[in-house]
C-alpha cells in the first residue's frame, strides 16, 4: 500500500492537547501538524472531529485520526464505537485508529466490525494493541496496522517498561505493518524501536505536549518559596 510505504522507517508526530490547555484549539493543532510536516515527519496522529478538519485543510501528510470518548461503564476510549469511526472517516483522516483490545465496546461492536467499516470507506485500520494477544486478534481480523499505543495503559500491562520494545519485536514477527507508539522519549529511543522490528514510530508527548514539558523544566527550576 502506497500510504504505509510512504510511513515506512519514519517518525509519526502525534498531535494533541490536554481539555482546557491553551493549546486546545484546532487551529494551534493545525500549525503545530505543519510544524511537523515542515520538519520531517512522515504522518500525524490527531485526536477530534474539528481538529481533523483544522489539519486536513493544513497538510498534506497522511493523518491518523481517533476521537477519545469516554463511555459509562466501559473502559475503551480511543474510537470506541462505530459512531466515532465513521466521524473520522468523514473528517478526511487516511487512517484511523481504535482501541483493539478485548474489552467491550459500548455499541456492542466487535473488532472485526470496526476494521470493515474502516476499509469499507478506503481507509486503513490501526489496532491500538497493549500486548501480543491483542495485536493477534487485529491481525487476524485483518488490521492493516499493529500499534504498541495500549501497552502500559491497561489492567494486564499497567507498569510496563515504555517504549514498548518487546512487543514492538513481537509485533515484527506477525507480518504486518509495526508502530512503536507510547513513552518514546528521546531520539535514541526512535532508533531503539526501528532496531527492535518497528516499521514507524509514533512521538507525541515529548515533542507537542508543551504543558508538559514546561511542567518538567519548571519542575527542575523548583524555585521553592
Amino acid at each position: 500500500m502506497k500510504v504505509l510505504e510512504a510511513l515506512r522507517g519514519g517518525l509519526i508526530v502525534s498531535v494533541q492537547a490536554w481539555r482546557g490547555s491553551a493549546l486546545d484549539d484546532p487551529q494551534v493543532i493545525a500549525a503545530m501538524a505543519g510544524a511537523a510536516q515542515d520538519g520531517g515527519a512522515v504522518a500525524v496522529r490527531i485526536e477530534g472531529v474539528e481538529n481533523l478538519l483544522a489539519v486536513r485543510r493544513r497538510i498534506a501528510l497522511p493523518i491518523v485520526g481517533l476521537v477519545k470518548r469516554e463511555y459509562p461503564g466501559f473502559e475503551t476510549y480511543i474510537s470506541p464505537t462505530l459512531a466515532e469511526v465513521g466521524s473520522i472517516i468523514g473528517a478526511g483522516a487516511e487512517i484511523v485508529a481504535f482501541d483493539a483490545t478485548g474489552r467491550p465496546r459500548p455499541d456492542g461492536s466487535l473488532l472485526i466490525d470496526t476494521i470493515r467499516a474502516v476499509h469499507a470507506a478506503g481507509r486503513l485500520a490501526m489496532a491500538d494493541c497493549s500486548t501480543s494477544e491483542d495485536a493477534a486478534a487485529a491481525s487476524a481480523a485483518g488490521a492493516d496496522i499493529l500499534a504498541t499505543t495500549l501497552c502500559g495503559y491497561t489492567a494486564s500491562t499497567k507498569n510496563h517498561a515504555l517504549p514498548a520494545l518487546d512487543l514492538v519485536a513481537e509485533l515484527s514477527q506477525m507480518g504486518k505493518f509495526g508502530v512503536c507508539e507510547g513513552g518514546v522519549r528521546m531520539p535514541t529511543d526512535v532508533r531503539a524501536a526501528l532496531d527492535a522490528g518497528a516499521d514507524a514510530v509514533v512521538v507525541g508527548t515529548a515533542i507537542t505536549n508543551v504543558d508538559w514539558l514546561v511542567r518538567e523544566f519548571a519542575g527542575a527550576a523548583d524555585r521553592g518559596s
